[in-house]
C-alpha cells in the first residue's frame, strides 16, 4: 500500500500546539522537507486543523495536524481554540512549539498539562533557536517550567530538526500503533472465508475499508481470504477443500451466517476485530449487558466515526434502533452523531452505541471509552451489540479472546 493510500486511522497522529506564529506551520515544513503548510508572518494564518499525510522511518506512515494558535482573539478566534483541542482526542504524540525568543507561555503550560492528564506523549519544541545569543539560558528557563524531553530547533536554517524527528520516533508507543488486526488469529497457509453482503448500502464498485484492511493484513500473513456472500455461504464452505480457521462476517447478517457456519469453525465480525484493535474490547462487551437495565424513556447515542449518506435501510439509524427495541420492549430514544464530532454532553445517555471505528485512530476511539467511563455510562460498539442481541455474542468473541 503507498504513502499516499494508506487510510488515515492507521497512521500515528502527531498533534502540533502552541500560540500563534510560534512557528508550527514552519515546522510541518521543515519535517517534511517541503512547502505543504502555508506560512506567514500575519498572526492566526491558520485556523481550522490541517492534516498533512507525511512518512517518518521508522514509524511509517503519519498524519502531523497544524492547529490554530491557542492565544486567538475574539469569539471565532475562541472557536478556533477549541478546535484545536479537540484534535487532543485523536493525538498520539503531541508537539508543543513554542517561539524561544518569547519564552514558554501560560498557554502553552496549559496544553502540556493537558496532554498530561490524557497521558499523549509530548515534546517541548524551543523554535526560532537561531534568532537566540544564549540557547542555555532558555533550555535552562523552559527545564524550570515543564517536564518533558525539550527540542530546539530553527524551522529556517533546520537546525535541530532531525533530533526532533528522533524525539518523535522514541515518543511513539508502538504496543499500541502496532495492535493487530487479525493476523495474531491466522497463521500462514490458513483459509480464512470473508463474508460480505451486496446490499443498496454497499458502495458501487468497491469494498469498505474494514473489508480492505482485512483482506490485506490476511495476505500479508501469507494465508489465503476467500471473499463470499451470506447468500452462498453454505455453498462456500462445502466446496472448499479444507475447513477454514476462521470466518469474518458483516455484522449486520451474523445471525443468518452463525446459523450456516458449522460450530466447530471459529467466527467473528469485522466490527469486532475493529472494536479489539481500536477500542477496549472487554469494556465494550460489558457495555452489552448492560441492555438489560434499559428503561422506557432512556436516551441511546448512536455515533459514527464518518459521515455517509444514510440509506432507508441505514444500519445506525434503522436497523440497529428496531433490534434493540424489539429485544428490550422499551420506549427508547435514540439521538445520532456521526464524523469527527462526539458529544458535549453525553450525561443525558444511558447507553452510547458506537460504529466500529474503521476511518479513526485508536487514540480517538479509546478518547471516547474514556470519557463514557468517566461519566460511568455503558458503550458498545455495532458487532458485539449485534452478536449479543442474536444471542451469539460467546461465540463471535471468542477467537478474539
Amino acid at each position: 500500500m503507498s504513502l499516499n493510500s494508506t487510510p488515515q486511522s492507521v497512521r500515528v497522529h502527531v498533534g502540533l500546539f502552541g500560540k500563534r506564529n510560534a512557528g508550527k506551520s514552519s515546522i510541518i515544513n521543515a519535517i517534511s522537507n517541503q512547502d505543504v503548510a502555508i506560512v506567514s508572518d500575519v498572526a492566526g494564518t491558520t485556523t481550522d486543523p490541517v492534516f498533512r499525510p507525511m512518512e517518518i522511518l521508522p514509524i511509517g506512515p503519519c498524519v502531523l495536524i497544524d492547529t490554530a494558535g491557542l492565544d486567538d482573539l475574539g469569539y471565532l478566534g475562541q472557536l478556533r481554540i477549541n478546535k484545536s483541542l479537540d484534535i487532543l482526542d485523536k493525538t498520539d504524540i503531541g508537539l508543543v512549539i513554542v517561539d524561544s525568543t518569547l519564552g514558554v507561555s501560560k498557554e502553552d503550560l496549559e496544553i502540556i498539562n493537558l496532554l498530561k492528564e490524557k497521558n499523549i506523549p509530548h515534546i517541548l519544541v524551543l523554535n526560532k533557536i537561531d534568532e537566540i545569543i544564549d540557547k542555555n539560558h532558555i533550555i535552562k528557563n523552559a527545564k524550570s517550567k515543564v517536564n518533558c524531553p525539550i527540542t530546539c530547533v530553527s524551522s529556517k536554517t533546520k537546525e535541530g530538526i532531525e533530533n526532533l524527528k528522533d524525539n518523535i520516533i522514541n515518543s511513539v508507543n508502538y504496543e499500541s500503533s502496532n495492535l493487530q488486526l487479525v493476523s495474531d488469529l491466522i497463521e500462514e497457509d490458513d483459509f480464512i472465508v470473508l463474508v460480505i453482503p451486496i446490499d443498496k448500502a454497499a458502495p458501487k464498485g468497491r469494498l469498505i475499508l474494514p473489508q480492505q484492511q482485512v483482506i490485506r493484513d490476511i495476505l500479508d500473513n501469507c494465508a489465503t481470504a476467500i471473499m463470499t456472500k451470506e447468500t452462498t455461504l453454505k455453498e462456500t464452505l462445502t466446496n472448499l477443500n479444507k475447513k477454514p480457521s476462521l470466518v469474518i462476517t458483516d455484522s449486520q447478517v451474523f445471525e443468518q451466517v452463525s446459523r450456516d457456519t458449522p460450530i466447530d469453525i471459529p467466527l467473528t465480525s469485522f466490527s469486532i476485530l475493529f472494536a479489539r484493535q481500536k477500542g477496549d474490547l472487554d469494556e465494550l462487551i460489558k457495555g452489552a449487558a448492560s441492555i438489560e437495565n434499559l428503561k422506557d424513556g432512556d436516551k441511546i447515542l448512536i455515533a459514527e466515526g464518518c459521515t455517509h449518506h444514510k440509506q432507508d435501510d441505514d444500519i445506525g439509524t434503522f436497523k440497529i434502533p428496531n433490534w434493540l427495541k424489539k429485544y428490550t420492549k422499551k420506549d427508547l430514544i435514540f439521538e445520532y452523531t456521526s464524523g469527527v464530532t462526539f458529544s458535549d454532553d453525553i450525561t443525558k445517555y444511558s447507553l452510547i452505541i458506537h460504529c466500529g471505528a474503521c476511518m479513526m485512530n485508536r487514540a480517538a476511539m479509546m478518547s471516547r471509552i474514556e470519557k463514557a467511563k468517566n461519566h460511568n455510562i455503558s458503550i458498545v460498539n455495532y458487532g458485539i451489540l449485534i452478536a449479543y442481541l442474536k444471542g451469539i455474542l460467546d461465540r463471535a468473541t471468542y477467537p478474539v479472546k
